[in-house]
């Protein structure tokens, strides 16, 4: 993978948008804690096992809970290189549900959303995500755009972004609180 972001690459974006630039870069410190890649050069990936269950009519719930579940459930997921392993199980299984039920690097934009980043579709969108994190921030642009969230990103209200963003679960996970202290730091240099 190429270079990392600079500030330029997230004016650009952010100009793109109309919002701040820190609060793009909020959103990466949030969704990926700034980091497009792991230590080996691939992609920061999360792989959710309630998506896969869902897009896979729940085939395979039973036989390989661990990547297949019928509900959201934290404790499956394992991290770093070894979400990888995961996805490679669920490749063997189904390789489009499995590439779709991953999120993807700096902005953890999920598979499903391949066509809404602008990709042709979920492979072009894993193929695109392993080349440099522009890419990440290109489809995350895209992807906002595409979405109607854009506004929200502009008045910094975090409660409609993350719902828009990550759907109606996002409380769980304390995500406008986490974009608010994202922002400050950012904000204090």
């Amino acid at each position: 993978m190429s270079t990392r972001l600079s500030v330029a690459d997230y004016e650009r974006a952010a100009q793109a948008l109309g919002c701040r630039r820190e609060v793009v870069q909020a959103v990466a410190a949030v969704e990926s804690l700034d980091r497009g890649t792991l230590s080996s050069g691939r992609v920061v990936i999360l792989f959710e096992a309630h998506v896969f269950s869902r897009l896979t009519a729940h085939r395979f719930d039973t036989t390989h809970p661990a990547i297949s579940s019928t509900t959201w459930n934290r404790n499956l997921y394992r991290g770093g290189e070894v979400e990888y392993a995961r996805l490679e199980e669920a490749l063997q299984l189904d390789p489009e549900a499995a590439l779709k039920s991953a999120s993807w690097g700096l902005f953890q934009i999920m598979g499903f959303n391949a066509e809404k980043a602008g990709f042709a579709n979920v492979t072009h969108m894993a193929f695109a995500m392993q080349e440099k994190e522009q890419r990440h921030l290109d489809a995350f642009v895209r992807f906002i755009r595409g979405e109607g969230l854009a506004d929200a990103l502009v008045r910094s209200d975090f409660e409609a972004f993350a719902k828009g963003y990550n759907g109606p679960r996002y409380a769980e996970n304390r995500y406008p609180q986490r974009m608010r202290a994202a922002l400050a730091r950012l904000m204090r240099g």
